[in-house]
């Protein structure tokens, strides 16, 4: 295929390269980072629409997926799908999902887990919307940048999907930490821990396949230092996105809403920014009750 790919930023980079090793003719623009190795560089978003057949777009917000959306829509060629692979919230994902449809596009939106480490592997699991037609043609390129692909409903649906995920993921995340800084001062030890929890009902990915204890169980981030594999500001970012969600739709999310709370404290107010999201276990451990 002729694709176009639109944020070569950590995640869009190796996911375009990734498709370009696998023979597909791949043209890449951003406004910052450098085109990886097998993509042709092209100097704005409208020459990377043009005649492709598929255009991705790895963006950081809705806002801008929304500017970009409007100016590379008018340039796609008819029937060429429009793959969004940004995490952005519900809304825009529809609005550009209806925009592109108006203009005879298939639209896709279908946002990723594994961070750069499955993206850099091919190894991302993808939570698409939109038609069925557009998640067929963009399949194969799902089974090349990544390892499941899932089409979970219309427009829409892949990011209501990731934005629930990844609820559950920083709630679980600081559940597992709290747990960890309370066996700490109960004098429990963490590998004797993570022994039980981890063949126990506490079992979750944040503790069996993340741990954010060093040196207990698979290699993670906190083996180097916190440096981020998934960083505490994309966590919030996230997060905010499900709270905003819940807003719209008037559901209680309570727990939802209490990590976005202490991860906006994390982040913005004790140094959290570029650490990885299991970095909250240093911050309990720090901390008292009360």
């Amino acid at each position: 295929m002729k694709i176009g790919f639109i944020g070569l930023g950590n995640m869009g980079a190796p996911m375009a390269a990734n498709l370009a090793k696998a023979g597909h003719d791949v043209s890449g623009f951003d406004l910052h980072a450098p085109c990886p190795d097998g993509v042709s560089k092209v100097s704005s978003g409208i020459e990377a629409a043009t005649g492709q057949d598929v255009v991705i777009t790895m963006l950081p917000n809705g806002t801008i997926l929304r500017a970009v959306a409007d100016e590379i829509i008018p340039v796609m060629t008819k029937d060429a799908v429009f793959l969004d692979c940004s995490t952005v919230d519900v809304e825009s994902a529809r609005a550009v999902a209806e925009q592109a449809e108006t203009a005879d596009l298939m639209a896709v939106d279908a946002p990723v887990s594994g961070g750069v480490g499955g993206a850099s592997g091919g190894t991302l699991t993808f939570m698409a919307g939109g038609t069925e037609a557009g998640f067929a043609k963009v399949n194969p390129l799902f089974d090349i940048m990544g390892q499941k692909a899932v089409h979970c409903g219309a427009s829409g649906a892949g990011q209501s999907a990731k934005i629930c995920n990844n609820m559950i993921l920083g709630v679980t995340m600081i559940a597992t930490c709290e747990a960890f800084a309370l066996a700490d001062k109960l004098g429990l030890d963490r590998q004797k821990m993570f022994d039980v929890v981890s063949t126990s009902s506490g079992y979750s990915w944040t503790m069996n396949a993340y741990c954010p204890a060093p040196g207990v169980g698979p290699t993670s981030p906190a083996d180097n230092d916190y440096q981020p594999g998934f960083a505490a500001e994309l966590m919030l970012k996230d997060l905010r996105l499900s709270q905003q969600a819940a807003e719209a739709v008037d559901a209680d999310t309570p727990m939802g809403h209490s990590a976005t709370d202490l991860y906006e404290q994390f982040v913005e107010k004790e140094g959290g920014e570029g650490m990885d999201f299991s970095a909250m276990l240093p911050r309990f451990e720090k901390r008292h009750r009360g």
